[in-house]
């Protein structure tokens, strides 16, 4: 599950760079136990889900802020580019959550390993 969220700075360079470090990311098990093998090595799949509160500010107050989080006009075509820049890389369909749908997601987080990746700090990752 990828949970992806969109802010006013994004553009097509940072879906590229992110969408080659999910496929390419050495997270899944192999033989022996250890993180070597990439979601296209174990011919994973993907469920991407917008997820704009990724972007909350919570520095002011109790009610947090979504500022910095783009706007539908921005973030839709953006999250359906990405849509088919996994998909292409990945060589199969992906699913996919409701854009701005209030959803009832699942998850069984199998390690667990979860890894924040924020386009705007490409340099540690």
């Amino acid at each position: 599950m990828i949970l992806l969220g969109i802010e006013e700075a994004d553009n097509t360079d940072d879906l590229q760079w992110l969408a080659q470090k999910i496929i390419n990311m050495r997270v899944f098990g192999d033989e022996n136990g250890l993180m070597n093998k990439s979601l296209a090595d174990v011919d994973g799949n993907i469920l991407l889900i917008s997820q704009f509160t990724l972007y909350a500010q919570t520095k002011k107050g109790n009610r947090p802020s979504f500022i910095r989080a783009a706007k539908p006009p921005l973030a839709i075509p953006l999250y359906e580019e990405m849509i088919v820049m996994l998909e292409s890389l990945l060589g199969k369909k992906i699913a996919t959550g409701i854009f701005g749908a209030d959803m009832k997601v699942a998850l069984v987080n199998d390690g667990p390993v979860t890894i924040v990746m924020d386009t705007k700090d490409k340099e540690n990752f």
